[in-house]
């Protein structure tokens, strides 16, 4: 499957478009429908094209504009390739998400430690920077151009064998700010996201009966939360009211970080 015969529209038929990686499923695709409900056009990329088409075609049945690509954000040359053609598509850029992501785990003392840190930031961290520099262009373009980067709860705290994991959200939270600042001048704002315990497909394989007990332990509302929770900080944040708020950092985690013991 592949966009690239898509040719530019010309007028915009809507009133601006995103993009958002890792979008064919649980947080990412919620992210998708909630921007299109703001009648933005929406690239909807994933590594699994079938699934990012599927979110794309049911964005169109609900009324909205969507189109897919197929993205592994692991390979630089298609996130230039694919963030462009989405603008040439669109007729240009105004909002990007960096959603995409995996988990592992990897304990310090292990022997693929190493190998296990490359490969998870490259996905994790390495992917946003490449993805930020390749839409600035375009948003510097924008009237309104908006950059939401997707961390975790990890980024402000730390588990237990989870520290590859913890140590890219941390750079992501970091590499938000220093974008922030650095693209401020071009009216650009950037902001993260760090979502705590959501019902996603990573999440899916925990027992039930576990994640019921940790969430009553751990956060305030005593539940994990919802995709669609997530997806309408994202929407807030790229909303034009929110014009002013950038460089900042908002768990959205029912209370995981406010509660002591």
């Amino acid at each position: 499957m592949t966009s690239a015969s898509i040719e530019p529209t010309g007028a915009r038929p809507h009133s601006g478009a995103a993009l958002v990686t890792g979008a064919a499923s649980g947080m990412g695709r919620a992210i998708a429908l909630a921007l299109a409900q703001d009648n933005l056009a929406v690239a909807v990329t994933d590594i699994n094209g079938d699934g990012a088409q599927a979110v794309a075609s049911e964005i169109a049945l609900a009324g909205g504009i969507a189109r897919a690509w197929p993205l592994d954000v692991a390979d630089g040359a298609a996130i230039c390739r694919v963030v462009h053609e989405v603008a040439a598509a669109f007729g240009g850029l105004d909002v990007l998400v960096n959603n995409a992501g995996v988990s592992g785990n990897e304990r310090a003392e292990s022997p693929d430690y190493d190998n296990r840190w490359g490969s998870l930031l490259e996905i994790l961290l390495r992917a946003h920077q490449r993805t930020c520099r390749a839409a600035l262009p375009y948003l510097q373009h924008s009237s309104s151009g908006r950059i939401v980067n997707i961390a975790s709860t990890e980024a402000l705290g730390a588990t237990s064998g989870n520290s590859i994991y913890s140590a890219a959200k941390a750079g992501v939270a970091g590499l938000t700010r220093a974008f922030a600042v650095e693209f401020g001048p071009s009216g650009i704002t950037v902001n993260c996201v760090c979502p705590g315990p959501i019902e996603t497909g990573m999440t899916a394989r925990i027992d039930s009966s576990a994640k019921d007990r940790y969430a009553k332990r751990r956060t305030a509302l005593g539940r994990y939360g919802r995709p669609e929770e997530i997806a309408h900080v994202v929407r807030l944040l790229c909303a034009p009211g929110a014009s002013y708020i950038t460089g900042t950092t908002i768990p959205v985690d029912g209370g995981l970080m406010a509660r002591n013991g």
